[in-house]
């Protein structure tokens, strides 16, 4: 099969095509061509989009599908058709499943499950055995089955030792170890982010405090043991801070940050919207300022929309009894093309997630595996249920206002679009 991409402004920092609106002629998978013009014959699939712009294939870290166990919120081969559609070629799923992905079958579940499609699956599995922070699971042995990392989804390692056991072995094998920013024991029975609006509206409140003090102790483990450590979905002014510290004293540390508490604050608990109720929660403006400006000088290595569906049943509730996640492929690139430039927003969804978890670099250039995004950055729209593709609808920007859309995407020798 010949593909055919006209008039397309190619974004990649490492090609020397960088800006320029080329055609890209991609032969069996592989970009055969890249000129000013290249005639279209009978038998090519071409593509034509308004304002077509390309980046290498972005990469979400943080994926949960739901499938097996919860395929009411999400199945597998829905989850990956919708993340194609909204411009990932490759996503990062998560281990918060039932069973919990804590087993070298788990991990090639996952695997196998996601081989024929266009997007690549990267299982995290988890760090300790059904995810209940006692006990490390087999780590090298999902290593060697697929697993990327090794993290429980949105459970802190209350367990010093455990992390610090983790830390020194993941070490014999180049494993990456993710630690989720929360203290239970500050956060105690807190929904929110603790402040004024948490006063104001009755609701319980975390401090900010919760995070602070479990990356200060994660880092202090980090420098001990020497190993390689990401911390997941930081939230606070402060946690940037303390990141950035530890990359100066030359600690093998990373971070990501999500859409939500890049462009949203506590201020959305007005509504008692549960679709608002993410963990960590939503904080302050001074907060997100803070991030932006992490992402922007480097200290937060990627974005990740931290997609985690959830069925009406457990979500459409009294806000204190819905469970936290939104999700949050189909906005992403929209949402975060309101308060970034687009350069960065790219660098943070391809190069940088690709170093931090060991993956092959990709490039749009002639001879190279097509691995391509087709967006366009421009687009201007309001977030409805509509444009959502997921099996569940727990969105945190229904109704919000987005610059920029996907087209879809080119990658394993398959063109997905809208």
């Amino acid at each position: 099969m010949t593909t055919l991409l006209k008039s397309a402004t190619i974004i990649d920092a490492s090609s020397p095509f960088h800006k320029q609106q080329k055609d890209i002629l991609i032969t069996n998978g592989f970009i055969e061509k890249i000129a000013n013009s290249i005639p279209a014959k009978k038998e090519y699939e071409v593509v034509n989009y308004p304002n077509l712009h390309v980046s290498c294939g972005w990469f979400d870290t943080s994926v949960s599908f739901g499938e097996p166990g919860f395929e009411e919120r999400e199945t597998i081969q829905n989850g990956l058709l919708t993340a194609a559609k909204s411009g990932f070629t490759a996503v990062a799923i998560t281990s918060n499943t039932d069973p919990i992905v804590d087993s070298k079958s788990a991990v090639e579940f996952l695997i196998n499950k996601g081989a024929s499609s266009n997007v690549d699956v990267f299982p995290i599995a988890a760090l300790s055995k059904n995810s209940d922070g006692k006990e490390m699971a087999e780590l090298y042995d999902m290593k060697q089955s697929g697993a990327i990392a090794f993290g429980d989804y949105n459970k802190p390692i209350n367990n010093d030792n455990l992390l610090k056991i983790a830390l020194q072995y993941a070490q014999n094998f180049d494993g990456l170890v993710l630690s989720f920013p929360k203290n239970n024991a500050i956060a105690g029975e807190g929904i929110v982010n603790e402040g004024v609006n948490s006063t104001s509206l009755g609701l319980k409140g975390a401090p900010a405090l919760s995070e602070h003090l479990q990356i200060a102790r994660d880092l202090f483990l980090l420098e001990y043991t020497e190993g390689k450590l990401h911390i997941p979905t930081i939230s606070t002014a402060k946690s940037v801070q303390l990141i950035k510290d530890a990359k100066k004293k030359g600690l093998q540390v990373s971070c990501s940050v999500t859409p939500h508490h890049l462009t949203l604050t506590d201020d959305e608990l007005a509504g008692f919207d549960s679709n608002v109720k993410v963990n960590p929660p939503l904080r302050t403006k001074s907060d997100t300022k803070a991030l932006i400006k992490g992402v922007k000088d480097g200290t937060i290595d990627m974005i990740t929309s931290d997609h985690n569906p959830i069925d009406i049943e457990n979500k459409k509730l009294e806000f204190s009894l819905a469970l936290d996640g939104t999700i949050g492929m189909e906005s992403l690139f929209g949402a975060v093309h309101s308060v970034l430039d687009l350069e960065t927003i790219i660098e943070k969804l391809t190069k940088g997630p690709r170093a931090v978890f060991g993956l092959e670099k990709t490039q749009i250039a002639k001879g190279a595996k097509a691995n391509i995004t087709l967006f366009n950055p421009d687009e201007l729209s309001t977030f409805t249920e509509e444009h959502i593709l997921s099996t569940s609808k727990n969105s945190a920007f229904i109704d919000k206002k987005l610059q920029g859309k996907a087209y879809g995407i080119y990658a394993n020798n398959q063109l997905v679009t809208k």
